[in-house]
């Protein structure tokens, strides 16, 4: 029996629609994957270059710490910063040789001393005392540049002379041509001895501070010197001090103006004066005292 032709029609319209319902749904799932494959690719690359950024961002915000090196690497024999002329000078009676200082390291800390005495019997007798003590700071990550550490325990010196306990008529007063900065400190000491006059010059040149000490008085009735004579006599060794260090690292100082670059360093705060390496045990201007 042969289907009514309205039948057969319906049949083929609905096949028709099956196969086009298959191929909808296969196209509409192709998106959908395509969608989470790219969600997933998409995620592990952001991963991946926030972790390169993250790491590039912290080396470039880091930098390794780094410091100016110091201009001085090495100190002169103490005991021979001095001219033969300019000892006798200011210590004509003094041995030949001085006495130097100890020092678990002479290339960073050093120091000589001298002492006269010219006896004149019944008419009295004229005493001179002169030491040099020299200091050298070495830059470091913590403590910062050399010469930044050397000026802030010259200004130390300095204050550590004008406080002497029986110092009177104390004076300060700054110092050209010698080293980056220098000041002479000048006062009185009684004692029982007599009288004595005491002259200590601080100087910095780059990383390193001198610091001369002379003092002088008349024994037994004789007249104490005068401050001016001393003190020229000491800014005078300080200068000479200045032109041994230059010359101990290869330069042909004069002893005048600036030691190496000739530039001037801020004072730096106050925290890197306690961390300052090599710390002086005592200030020589204090022993100078002592010893007078």
């Amino acid at each position: 029996m042969q289907r009514p032709a309205q039948a057969e029609q319906r049949d083929e319209r609905d096949q028709r629609a099956k196969r086009l319902h298959r191929v909808l749904v296969s196209a509409a799932a192709v998106p959908v994957m395509l969608i989470a494959a790219g969600c997933s690719s998409d995620s592990g690359s952001d991963d991946t270059g926030g972790k390169s950024a993250d790491i590039a961002a912290s080396a470039s915000a880091s930098p390794s710490p780094t410091v100016q090196a110091a201009t001085y690497k090495s100190l002169p024999e103490p005991c021979a910063v001095f001219e033969k002329k300019t000892l006798g000078e200011l210590v004509p009676k003094a041995p030949k040789s001085g006495k130097q200082g100890t020092s678990d390291d002479t290339s960073a800390r050093a120091s000589c001393s001298w002492s006269s005495l010219d006896n004149n019997g019944v008419k009295g007798s004229q005493f001179r005392w002169l030491n040099v003590s020299l200091l050298r700071f070495e830059s470091d990550v913590s403590r910062g540049a050399g010469d930044e550490q050397a000026q802030t325990y010259y200004e130390k010196q300095v204050q550590d002379a004008q406080a002497v306990d029986g110092a009177k008529s104390v004076k300060s007063q700054p110092v050209s041509g010698t080293g980056d900065a220098a000041t002479t400190v000048t006062y009185d000491l009684k004692k029982k001895e007599g009288s004595f006059r005491q002259q200590t010059v601080v100087t910095r040149a780059e990383n390193v501070v001198i610091t001369v000490d002379y003092n002088g008085a008349g024994l037994a009735g004789e007249k104490t010197p005068s401050a001016a004579t001393l003190t020229k006599l000491a800014q005078k060794a300080a200068k000479e001090a200045v032109a041994a260090v230059s010359s101990a690292n290869g330069e042909g100082g004069t002893g005048s103006g600036t030691g190496g670059s000739g530039k001037t360093s801020p004072s730096p705060s106050a925290s890197a004066s306690k961390s300052a390496s090599p710390s002086a045990s005592a200030s020589p201007s204090k022993s100078a005292a002592k010893k007078s």
